[in-house]
């Protein structure tokens, strides 16, 4: 077992961010400019192989122009890539550029597996054989790691293809297919869009009629979204999905997809079937392949040794702090979970960790 510094005089970090996307990135950035040294000080541990937080694993249909927004990072922005290029490589590029132009410390490919408490006050951040001793911590673990797919009656006993966003490559793949899209959310309106370009036939499951919204995404509803979500968290209940707070945009795309009847939602499902799908109303749905685009969920399982979540099954937080641990500092989650509030949380947990330093007093 490793600990970073033992034996040296710094043997204990300030901090450890936890994630390398764009929160991490960004609290990061703010702990070295305001006069962290790098390595000595903190590090950032990032789970992958190289740049681009969960970006670098989208498919390559997932251009810049059909992504959500990737919000700058400090300091530098991201400029005006082609629209055209594949985000995954846009956004892996601009990370990699940016972690050596600011000399950010991320070490990878490091997993982290658990972290604990200390006798003596300090956090302890287990990663494999690493150990690293510190007196706080940035977690901005993201979600892509921990895939949701809900329970249904016979979702094991399905003949054909199972998969979810997480695991989705190419449409192209599904040509000629009878493919069931499960989820309400953007990634399902243009996955069905993609599939039914490529031949395949589709049918969309959704719990509730989709939500389109007409009206601007802009700087205000941004605002009122991440309200909304920050008094769940506040209340210790668990974020809720990207789709229930803030509905799809109909866009002219969504529409033209709307009237030709692919963008058209068969309402909710009751059951997984051998041969396909069974709808709430009784119809029968065959299938060659079931995507369920449902979404993920807040990947905090090696936090769990420090007892965080309240009894509604959330981290209960009092801006970007937990509230049962003011050591454990949380962006990307809950409000701060999208790219302009990943950015802002970032710089949030910084400055109150800085803050919270004997030094800084």
């Amino acid at each position: 077992m490793e600990f970073v510094g033992e034996g040296m005089e710094n043997s204990v970090l300030d901090t450890v961010v936890i994630g390398a996307g764009q929160a991490g990135l960004a609290a990061s950035y703010h702990l070295a400019h305001r006069g962290l040294a790098p390595h000595r000080d903190f590090v950032t541990l990032d789970a992958n192989d190289g740049p681009g937080g969960a970006w670098r694993h989208r498919w390559d249909s997932l251009t810049l122009g059909r992504a959500h927004g990737v919000h700058d990072l400090p300091g530098s922005p991201l400029g005006t890539p082609d629209p055209e290029e594949p985000a995954s490589r846009v956004v892996a590029r601009y990370y990699g550029d940016y972690e050596r132009r600011f000399g950010l410390p991320v070490l990878r490919p490091l997993r982290v597996d658990a972290v604990s408490s200390r006798p003596d006050g300090l956090l302890e951040v287990a990663a494999g054989e690493r150990r690293f001793a510190t007196r706080s911590l940035i977690n901005a673990t993201g979600t892509w790691d921990k895939p949701f797919w809900p329970a249904y009656p016979g979702r094991d006993s399905f003949a054909g293809r199972q998969l979810h966003t997480h695991d989705f490559v190419s449409a192209e793949e599904f040509a000629g297919q009878r493919v069931v899209v499960v989820g309400g959310g953007t990634s399902a309106v243009q996955f069905l869009l993609q599939l039914d370009a490529a031949g395949a036939a589709t049918t969309w499951v959704t719990r509730r009629p989709p939500e389109w919204v007409v009206r601007p995404f802009d700087t205000e509803w941004g605002r009122a979204v991440e309200d909304r979500v920050r008094a769940r968290t506040e209340r210790g209940l668990p974020p809720e999905s990207v789709v229930a707070a803030t509905g799809i945009p109909l866009t002219p795309e969504y529409r033209a997809g709307i009237d030709a009847g692919v963008l058209v939602s068969a309402g909710p499902m009751s059951a997984v079937t051998p041969r396909g799908v069974r709808l709430a109303d009784g119809r029968l749905v065959e299938a060659d392949a079931i995507l369920w685009a449902t979404g993920f969920r807040h990947s905090l399982d090696h936090l769990a040794p420090l007892r965080l979540r309240e009894p509604g099954g959330g981290i209960r937080t009092d801006g970007v702090r937990a509230a049962r641990d003011p050591r454990v500092f949380l962006v990307g989650y809950g409000a701060s979970a999208s790219t302009l509030g990943a950015t802002r949380a970032g710089r949030d947990a910084a400055l109150a960790m800085l803050d919270a330093l004997p030094r800084a007093a």
